[in-house]
């Protein structure tokens, strides 16, 4: 009986110490994030820092929500990228247009959620909760994004990480004209190699300006299906030989779906072994019972084959605004874990779409044989 006990009490006592003026982020987190969701956070940075940015590990990274508006890009997504601790994302088109805003010279500002939206609107000012901004920066966006879209290297059909990349390039020469100090989410990726992917390229002031370029006659079109197996030759290449796939997914949405949706692509469609996403790290502030796909446990997603059953012991999910927990998550990481090599994933998409289209052709005509046998 003393030994059953034990096992239930073998957690880090629980010490109600004072909190000395000037706590460091790391010594916050490992010693007075002790419970509910603040020991949750404490679980996923330990996960992110031990077990997902392992030598061996792909991470992949889905940001949904206004986090760029909020600076959340160049503060938080920007600094992982450069250390190579995300290998790819998956955002919203909105996170990547607003970004932009940024690092074409224009101002976003602290607001008020309560002022009155009707005088806002009459005074040609953009409100995002406690975010405010001129219109103006919309229309010059606008404007910035359409001329891309009309010169002769967009006039073909691409993925939405070819075409991110693209636009990436003249993000980065746009900053440097400008001379703007901290670089965006688009040019970090151009430079590094990360392919950036968006589930949904139609719902963003990017897939607007997009349908009215074609309205004009150009010829730019994006291929989503090139997207699904592309992000599903990532991740099978990411556990070849016994390597790790982990996830960390900020709020759910689209993105979410898409990221995870890797794996049953790999294993339910294309018919190749499988196990699901090894690491799983989860920031959000979306219910389970609801049934909705942003607040669908890790546990729910092992029945899909998204997650490896095997690991779902180690997948954390904080119930926590992303705009507080991860620039906690940013700091502990960048402060416990030491920079890793650049994937550079961009560059081999080639071969990873060779190496899925492979295994897919094995599997399949193992498939032909056992059926004709």
């Amino acid at each position: 009986m003393p030994g059953r006990k034990q096992k239930f009490l073998k957690g880090k006592p629980i010490v109600p110490r004072p909190i000395p003026k000037n706590v460091s982020v790391t010594d916050l987190v490992d010693n007075y994030f002790q419970a509910y969701n603040a020991g949750r956070l404490r679980e996923a940075c330990h996960l992110f820092a031990e077990k997902i940015l392992s030598s061996d590990g792909t991470v992949g990274m889905s940001i949904t929500g206004a986090l760029t508006p909020a600076g959340l890009g160049g503060s938080c997504i920007v600094p992982l990228m450069k250390a190579g601790f995300i290998d790819w994302l998956v955002s919203t088109g909105a996170n990547l247009y607003h970004d932009t805003h940024f690092a074409i010279g224009h101002s976003l500002h602290r607001g008020s959620p309560f002022a009155d939206d009707r005088l806002l609107r009459e005074k040609r000012i953009i409100r995002i909760y406690d975010i405010v901004f001129d219109y103006d920066v919309l229309l010059s966006t606008d404007a910035f994004y359409r001329r891309l879209f009309r010169l002769r290297e967009f006039q073909t059909e691409m993925g939405t990480a070819e075409l991110h990349y693209r636009l990436g390039k003249y993000v980065a020469e746009r900053e440097k004209v400008l001379g703007i100090k901290h670089s965006g989410v688009l040019a970090t990726a151009y430079r590094c190699g990360i392919p950036v992917y968006t589930s949904s390229p139609g719902d963003s002031s990017l897939g607007m300006n997009i349908a009215e370029v074609a309205l004009a006659g150009y010829r730019l079109k994006l291929d989503v299906l090139l997207d699904v197996n592309e992000t599903a030759a990532i991740v099978l290449a990411a556990k070849k030989n016994g390597g790790k796939s982990g996830v960390v997914i900020l709020g759910g949405g689209s993105p979410k779906n898409f990221i995870l949706q890797t794996e049953p692509q790999i294993q339910e469609v294309l018919g190749i072994k499988g196990n699901g996403h090894d690491h799983y790290l989860q920031i959000t502030d979306a219910r389970p019972d609801t049934g909705g796909l942003s607040g669908a446990t890790p546990a729910e997603a092992v029945t899909w084959g998204k997650v490896d059953p095997d690991r779902l012991p180690e997948a954390v999910v904080a119930y926590v605004d992303s705009t507080i927990a991860f620039p906690i998550l940013t700091s502990y990481v960048l402060a416990r874990v030491k920079p890793r090599p650049l994937k550079r994933l961009y560059d081999k998409r080639e071969a990873l779409m060779g190496g899925l289209y492979k295994e897919y052709t094995r599997f399949k005509n193992r498939r032909s044989k056992a059926r004709h046998a």
